[in-house]
């Protein structure tokens, strides 16, 4: 009986000691939770494998002004978030439909279809005040590991390839874009991003507007964003709640609509322009005119 003791808590001792040395505070709720991979962990992750994740989403759109002005609006963003000290990086992708998503460490992706449904920089800060909230608090982790379980995660951290084409990796950017997160973790990065949007300059509203756009064009068909951020009850009254309360008392803030239009929608319009152009329109068959001889 004594040897089995001494087994059990030689055994049990190191795991204990994982799981109590793995608790964190979340910063944005100031509450404890059990996170088993450091902060740096995230970091390496997110670096390892981006590029895998972008080239799944069709890769970068190739405007570099385009992609300097959502950097620039998320870096504005991510100085006064709860970990401004992280480097963040903020990109445009060509697919995913209408949706942006957060990988661990940092690294934002809006895509193009979802910029082009906005209407303003505020608009767009609260996209990204939204995801840079989901960073900080960590949620992407937290939902992984759910999603994929830790045997995989473990086996992502770990992989030595960083194409994302191993078991670990493939399984980790596979989760990654399908994440699915709570809609208690979806409620405190809306609050969360509408707290570093104002702080940034921005127009609360914006995150309003931002809902309302997203849930018209739900009307007529899915929207990707809602397929990934599962839409909490009472989502838009709660956001106009907490502004009403919290930010009625503030001067006038930057909207940036005519900003949005120059930097984002007239090169998106004219991109798509010339996409149009250059794909050859094909003739039904049995048109073509025969030659004339």
């Amino acid at each position: 009986m004594m040897r089995g003791t001494i087994l059990a808590t030689l055994f049990l001792g190191p795991v204990l000691t994982i799981i109590l040395s793995s608790c964190a505070v979340n910063p944005v709720t100031g509450e404890e939770e059990m996170m088993f991979f450091s902060p740096e962990k995230d970091v390496a992750l997110g670096r390892k494998y981006a590029p895998a994740i972008e080239k799944e989403l069709g890769g970068l759109v190739p405007d570099d002004n385009l992609q300097n002005y959502v950097n620039q609006i998320g870096q504005k963003i991510a100085r006064v978030c709860h970990q401004p000290d992280l480097s963040y990086h903020f990109a445009v992708v060509e697919k995913g439909g209408a949706n942006a998503l957060a990988v661990p460490g940092g690294y934002v992706y809006v895509t193009r279809e979802l910029l082009e449904e906005l209407k303003s920089e505020a608009q767009l800060a609260a996209i990204l005040g939204h995801e840079v909230g989901h960073v900080v608090a960590r949620d992407t982790m937290a939902a992984l590991s759910r999603q994929i379980g830790m045997t995989a995660l473990v086996a992502a951290v770990g992989a030595t390839d960083d194409s994302g084409r191993g078991v670990g990796g493939a399984s980790f950017v596979a989760a990654t874009l399908s994440l699915q997160y709570s809609r208690e973790d979806e409620k405190d990065a809306d609050m969360t991003g509408l707290s570093y949007m104002t702080q940034a300059g921005y127009d609360p509203n914006g995150i309003v507007e931002t809902m309302r756009i997203l849930q018209e064009l739900q009307t007529y068909r899915p929207v990707e964003f809602f397929s990934t951020h599962p839409n909490p009850e009472s989502r838009i009254a709660y956001l106009e709640d907490r502004i009403a309360r919290r930010y009625a008392g503030l001067g006038a803030l930057k909207v940036g609509t005519e900003e949005y239009a120059e930097k984002i929608l007239t090169p998106l319009s004219q991109m798509k322009e010339k996409e149009r152009i250059k794909t050859p329109t094909l003739e039904p068959w049995g048109t073509k005119e025969k030659p004339a001889f």
